[in-house]
């Protein structure tokens, strides 16, 4: 447990970050328009759907700056220096490495990819099990050095569809292979749940661990997808190849 005074010297940062990240909220909702006409009728800057962003933002700057004036009052200005020293230190560095920021920065990279790369692009229920399935693995296995393993396996992959779509290569493939993102993913999925078993399976605890990971990540969106897909019919984020597959049985249109 840290002291109360090293606590508020990391409130300094974790405040200034908090800052931020609202000042960016802020910068996102002015964006949106505060005004104008919608199937001729004139909607005025009250009803505008940026006022609520907006708001939240200038509520999160203002915590963070309070928490940051807070933490400054109790340590005073003389020990920000001493702060500044240890971020250029060793020490830094340990601190990042410990168990408890890898998981932070795995959960970090699972949930970026799914949001920014993989949900707006793959099939919904191929990169829900690609997700699931390094979820539940990384973190059921319970054990540091298998996740930084893990972890840098999912990099690797999550890496290679960054370039994959920042160079447009799905749109020069989709012409020649139909859902060629969707096949890549299915292969990365394999390829990662069989990286996972070389690593375990001299391990009939984790094996055990293992199944009901693959379980679970496979028929948690073969039962919920369909629900809303077909009874509730809310269209998927992405339709792709398990989706063409899945309406070529519910319709019978084989």
């Amino acid at each position: 447990m840290l002291e109360k005074d090293k606590l508020r010297k990391a409130d300094i940062f974790s405040g200034g970050i908090i800052f931020l990240f609202g000042l960016w909220v802020v910068s996102m909702a002015v964006r949106m328009p505060m005004k104008g006409s919608w199937g001729g009728v004139q909607n005025v800057w009250f009803v505008s759907p940026a006022l609520f962003p907006l708001f939240v933002g200038a509520m999160i700057m203002i915590l963070g700056a309070l928490l940051v004036r807070t933490a400054i009052k109790e340590v005073g200005l003389k020990e920000i220096s001493s702060v500044m020293n240890w971020l250029t230190s060793q020490e830094l560095f340990q601190f990042l490495r410990t168990p408890a920021n890898t998981r932070f920065y795995t959960i970090v990279v699972l949930f970026f990819s799914l949001v920014f790369i993989n949900i707006s692009r793959i099939d919904f229920f191929l990169c829900s099990v690609l997700f699931l399935m390094a979820f539940i693995s990384m973190f059921y296995f319970d054990d540091n050095a298998l996740l930084k393993k893990q972890l840098y396996f999912y990099l690797f992959g999550t890496l290679f569809f960054i370039i994959y779509f920042v160079l447009k290569i799905d749109t020069l493939l989709k012409p020649i292979i139909p859902y060629a993102s969707d096949w890549l993913t299915l292969v990365f999925i394999i390829a990662y749940g069989i990286y996972c078993w070389s690593l375990i399976r001299g391990v009939p605890e984790l094996r055990k661990k293992y199944r009901t990971s693959l379980i679970l990540a496979i028929t948690a969106p073969f039962l919920i997808g369909p629900i809303f897909k077909y009874l509730l019919l809310v269209p998927m984020p992405t339709e792709g190849l398990v989706v063409v597959v899945l309406d070529a049985i519910w319709y019978g249109e084989f």
